[in-house]
């Protein structure tokens, strides 16, 4: 059996749409895994979970939408899965929110109690309804996509930043907690990946040329080179990393 294998398992990755959380439920279902697609809008997630149904056979994705805002919301994703499919083996906190670009005295307080709510509290709801069923179990791994944004500053988007370097002591933090039920909680920190999130960083030629310039592979990441990391870290092949985040960004926080 591979040490990625995911047969039997149940992965619920939240902003499962498009980008970096379509890849991950993508290469999940790949690996034998059913999955729980998820993000604000139902329809998306339909086309999507239909795709992996498609390919992979009936039964093997589900839709459902969930605004990680709220509370409900996030109970009713966690409890309808239950349902359908009796457990949650993975749980992805994938989705965020980044309404301000620009220096952090510009950002209106709503901005900033946006960017809090959706990127630290909406992970630690999202966690906490998941983990009793893994308890029970004494089993899982809990995965919080972050971004190296959390281990530098930035002109443009430090609230972000901010959030997502609370997203990494989170899992440290859950991960002495969960420990000794065998739970894992770890993060990815990703760099530039091409996704429409991200779009404003990367779709300008000369702010492109530049990340490229500073990156030692030379290139931005796409969503597929972060699925590959949440694979790992679901399987057995993560099986003694807890606490941890790992940086998939081509060298970027190496460079000089």
């Amino acid at each position: 059996m591979s040490l990625f294998d995911l047969t039997g398992k149940v992965a619920v990755v939240t902003g499962s749409s498009r980008g970096i959380g379509r890849a991950i439920v993508e290469r999940m279902a790949e690996q034998g895994a059913k999955v729980v697609v998820s993000s604000r809008n139902l329809e998306p997630c339909q086309e999507v979970a239909a795709a992996i149904n498609q390919k992979f056979g009936a039964g093997r994705a589900l839709a459902l939408a969930a605004n990680i805002s709220s509370k409900e919301h996030l109970q009713r994703l966690v409890d309808e899965t239950l349902r359908t499919f009796g457990r949650i083996d993975v749980l992805v906190c994938n989705a965020a929110s980044n309404p301000h670009y620009g220096p952090m005295h510009t950002i209106t307080d709503e901005q900033l109690r946006k960017i809090l709510d959706n990127n630290i509290i909406s992970n630690h709801w999202l966690i906490t309804m998941t983990a009793p069923q893994m308890i029970a179990r004494k089993e899982g791994a809990i995965i919080i996509v972050s971004s190296i944004g959390g281990l530098r500053g930035s002109p443009v988007i430090g609230s972000y930043c901010i959030s997502k370097a609370a997203d990494m002591q989170l899992a440290r933090n859950l991960a002495v907690e969960m420990g000794p039920h065998n739970i894992r909680v770890n993060c990815i920190a990703p760099g530039l990946i091409r996704t429409d999130f991200a779009r404003a960083l990367w779709e300008n030629p000369e702010m492109l040329k530049r990340r490229n310039a500073q990156t030692p592979l030379g290139r931005i990441g796409e969503p597929d080179e972060i699925a590959g990391a949440a694979v790992m870290l679901a399987s057995q092949a993560g099986s003694y990393m807890t606490g941890q985040t790992i940086v998939v960004d081509g060298g970027v926080t190496i460079a000089s």
